[in-house]
């Protein structure tokens, strides 16, 4: 992965800070600004959902720095930000059915954890901040494909908490004359994604289950539809959002994705293909707070970041399958 450089000019003299960094993007983000030499990455992770195994190669690299603590806690963050020019926050609790559970535990890690970070960055004068958002800050809303600027009303505790935190980035870039950038990812998948726990997401679940010669379970008809974005696409845009050339507009917020969509039925077909297998999926009741159909307009994140994602879903899979394959994630243990 990562062959060529999605940014101009060297990391040699640049620090970066990247929340969640022991997680699915987050380590993918750290393994990108490693291979290009980056001068100093931090990762700050409590590993509630993260996983040291993800960041183990990383270790002993110079200049690379794991911080055990909470974006909740303003000492983790103040510890975390010391000497750091950018940050990429993607540390939260993610997950719609975990939001509807336990509501607190979402607001408390997304929502305070979010305003942590950025008191934390404006104490510490980072120079700019690129966080995740989420497609699911769409809700309601049937238009197709998504826009940034309409939304529809939160069906969740989590999109909840995302808008929020797209509201609080306005109110802060505006405010304190702080640069921060938000990415609304769109369902990404890809190597390091964990395939364990109630929470787990879709293909990695897919592909535990055909791998394990089990029938996928679907939740619904499968007729729902996802702009399925592999993750290098992810790691493009963080990069771009980091670095463009062009004024950063206060708290501007820009959709991630690949721009096609796909139906799970069809996600399956698919998996079948490249697994091998005829498992046929079970299906059983579409759970609450789900959006029916995603598909992102991504000409905005075009022409504003210079993003353009590179890998199309069936490439991203069969990425995705050989490192499921190579790396024994199938037995994982979970969280």
């Amino acid at each position: 992965m990562y062959e060529n450089p999605f940014h101009v000019g060297p990391f040699s003299e640049r620090a970066f800070l990247i929340t969640g960094g022991a997680g699915f993007i987050g380590s993918n983000i750290a393994e990108y600004l490693l291979r290009y030499k980056a001068k100093r990455v931090v990762v700050l992770d409590n590993l509630a959902t993260g996983f040291i195994e993800n960041i183990q190669p990383f270790l002993g690299i110079p200049g690379f720095e794991f911080i055990k603590g909470d974006i909740t806690s303003f000492e983790d963050c103040e510890k975390a930000c010391q000497g750091i020019d950018y940050i990429f926050h993607d540390a939260a609790l993610g997950s719609v059915p975990r939001s509807i559970e336990n509501p607190l535990a979402t607001h408390l890690a997304n929502e305070t954890g979010f305003i942590q970070l950025l008191l934390a960055a404006r104490h510490a004068k980072v120079q700019r901040v690129v966080y995740a958002s989420s497609s699911s800050v769409y809700g309601d809303s049937q238009e197709i494909p998504k826009v940034e600027e309409r939304i529809g009303k939160q069906l969740s505790p989590y999109a909840v908490s995302k808008r929020g935190n797209e509201l609080y980035a306005e109110i802060f870039a505006k405010t304190y004359d702080m640069e921060i950038t938000g990415l609304r990812y769109f369902n990404i998948f890809g190597p390091r994604q964990n395939p364990n726990g109630a929470y787990a997401a879709a293909i990695p679940l897919f592909m535990k289950a055909l791998l394990s010669n089990q029938a996928p379970l679907i939740l619904g008809d499968g007729n729902q539809t996802r702009d399925f974005t592999f993750v290098e696409n992810a790691v493009q845009a963080n990069i771009k959002a980091m670095f463009v050339s062009t004024p950063v507009i206060p708290g501007a917020v820009y959709n991630i994705a690949v721009g096609e969509r796909v139906s799970l039925n069809e996600l399956i077909r698919i998996l079948q293909k490249l697994t091998g297998t005829n498992l046929n999926p079970v299906h059983r009741p579409e759970r609450a707070g789900d959006v029916r159909d995603s598909l992102a307009d991504i000409r905005k994140a075009g022409l504003e970041l210079g993003y353009n994602p590179q890998i199309h879903m069936e490439e991203g899979l069969k990425r995705t399958l050989e490192w499921f394959r190579g790396y024994d994630a199938i037995n994982k243990s979970g969280k």
